[in-house]
């Protein structure tokens, strides 16, 4: 029998079209084109201006040759430029690669070469580590400067300065929309379990939805004002580049993120919104006097990473912000999973409810599905608040893959879920809380560090016979990398000569705060516990 609702009704371009991001600026250049788009230092945009300057940018790129299956890396902190090249980047049917810039020139080289680099634009403040990592790659990159008036320092390494090749671009350009929004838009690389990163690869469909889902969950207005404390290499902002310009608000740049500086941009912008891991927090709430300004308004701050301390959300709320937690991966484009507000938590105590708040909570709107649940059956754990299980998701705003990973993909989605590798437990209401890290990863500062990855530097150590690294809780950062080695017999090694020699082969962030001299607790098959450790960790 014949379907009689798809007879003579045809998908077509009046009808259909994939979901882009890309979407977003075109209608807030036309509805909110005089309205401020972006603040930087003294320098101030309009909608209007945004989107002629991606449009030119997306032009000086396509003459470069740049367009689909291409990767253009920006390596900057919260600039313009590196705001515009999540449009601009993505006119041309490319890929947006937004490196960390914490980190070191070797994961750097690999990235360029595991990404096919074909553009890299570079603020000049990371020329060091930039040029080295650039000496080590074996395929030809064309580099652009950035030059931001905000520093003083930095060697030029390219061939044109930012500002000079947007002039090269044309402000009508006509750019390109995906064909299918299953097209590759951005590339995150993230630490995962092992000392090299995975790259994560986001579709348009997931980076649209997102990005709409970040305003239902977080119950924004339209024209917000946000102030850039998140790093926009993380994630793609969680996806915020493309949520301000939906909703036609104002981002403030933050180059430096401090305490004054902080509260500096809230009092003269009127900031709104901003979001952060929770040493974000702990830099507000421990802000000297003197950085301080009195808040005029409610300030919304949304915090993910490793669980915030319930004394620190409290801390927040009575400074003036209302916090918002929130939970999600690389992999998931940054949020997934909410604390979402309960009216009936209004009568508990303020420290019950930064308790609360402190749970990761329920599924995003865009998110089809979150189970805490048995990895190897699937089977969803008893929602007793005690039951611990991995936290599993699936839906359009899961990733596509790991480039060039199939195994690492398959891994991933065995089962037809995303395993997130997090242990947490299902409460009676439905909200989850997790508990533990499968796989041992250590989030300090909102950065996602590979205790495999300290340890291998570890070993490399002559003197070092045995290294296990865990996560030790810590006020500021959240948790910090802790090592536990055992050295060889008759040797002589003191903390401060272990740190400098990790500090030599890796980025600084993450290098062990503690090093302990113990023997490592094993089971009965000679496996390290780490359990033990990190409780041991705790007590340091």
């Amino acid at each position: 029998m014949s379907n009689h609702f798809e007879t003579d009704l045809l998908r077509q371009a009046a009808n259909y079209l994939p979901l882009s991001p890309i979407s977003f600026l075109s209608r807030s250049a036309m509805v909110h084109h005089q309205g401020t788009s972006l603040i930087h230092g003294e320098r101030r945009w309009t909608w209007a201006d945004t989107y002629k300057r991606c449009r030119r940018l997306a032009s000086a790129l396509s003459k470069k040759g740049v367009g689909k299956g291409d990767t253009v890396s920006v390596m900057a902190p919260n600039i313009p430029a590196l705001f515009e090249a999540h449009f601009g980047v993505l006119m041309t049917g490319a890929v947006l690669n937004a490196l960390n810039i914490r980190l070191e020139a070797d994961t750097l080289s690999y990235i360029f070469e595991h990404a096919q680099t074909k553009v890299l634009l570079t603020d000049r403040e990371f020329s060091k580590v930039i040029k080295k990592a650039l000496s080590n790659v074996r395929q030809e990159i064309i580099v652009i400067d950035i030059d931001d008036p905000e520093i003083e320092s930095g060697e030029f390494l390219g061939e044109i300065e930012y500002e000079a090749f947007l002039k090269e671009g044309d402000p009508e350009f006509e750019y390109v929309l995906p064909q299918d929004d299953w097209d590759s838009i951005s590339l995150n690389y993230t630490s995962g379990t092992t000392g090299r990163p995975k790259g994560v690869v986001y579709h348009s469909r997931g980076a649209y939805l997102l990005a709409t889902g970040n305003v239902l969950a977080w119950e924004m207005p339209h024209r917000p004002l946000y102030l850039w404390t998140l790093p926009m290499f993380h994630c793609n902002g969680w996806c915020f580049p493309w949520t301000i310009t939906m909703l036609g608000g104002t981002n403030v740049c933050l180059r430096k993120v401090t305490a004054k500086n902080i509260y500096k941009s809230i009092a003269d912008h009127g900031i709104t919104h901003l979001c952060g891991a929770p040493v974000v927090m702990n830099t507000i709430c421990n802000a000297s006097k003197e950085d301080r300004y009195e808040l005029t308004q409610k300030v919304e701050i949304m915090t993910a990473a490793a669980p915030p301390p319930p004394t620190v959300i409290a801390s927040m709320e009575e400074a003036g912000f209302n916090v918002t937690h929130v939970y999600g991966l690389t992999e998931v484009y940054g949020p997934a999973v909410v604390c979402q507000w309960q009216e009936s938590w209004a009568e508990k105590d303020k420290i019950t409810q930064a308790q609360i708040k402190g749970r990761q909570g329920v599924r995003y709107h865009m998110l089809e599905g979150l189970m805490v649940g048995n990895p190897e059956t699937l089977k969803p754990v008893p929602n007793d608040g005690q039951t611990m299980g991995e936290v599993l998701m699936r839906g359009n705003t899961v990733m596509k893959g790991y480039l060039k990973n199939p195994e690492g993909t398959m891994e991933a989605f065995a089962g037809g879920w995303f395993h997130s590798g997090d242990l947490g437990v299902l409460h009676p209401d439905g909200y989850i809380e997790l508990k533990d890290r499968s796989k041992d990863i250590i989030i300090s500062g909102g950065e996602n560090i590979s205790s495999v990855e300290i340890e291998n530097v570890l070993y490399e150590h002559p003197n070092i016979l045995e290294a296990a690294v865990v996560a030790r809780p810590d006020d500021k950062w959240g948790e910090t990398p802790c090592a536990f080695v055992v050295l060889k017999s008759g040797v002589t090694v003191h903390e401060k000569e272990l740190v400098e020699f990790c500090r030599s082969k890796m980025a600084g962030f993450k290098v062990p705060k503690k090093i302990v001299f113990s023997k490592l607790p094993k089971t009965s098959t000679g496996k390290i516990r780490k359990s033990v450790l990190r409780e041991k960790a705790k007590r340091i």
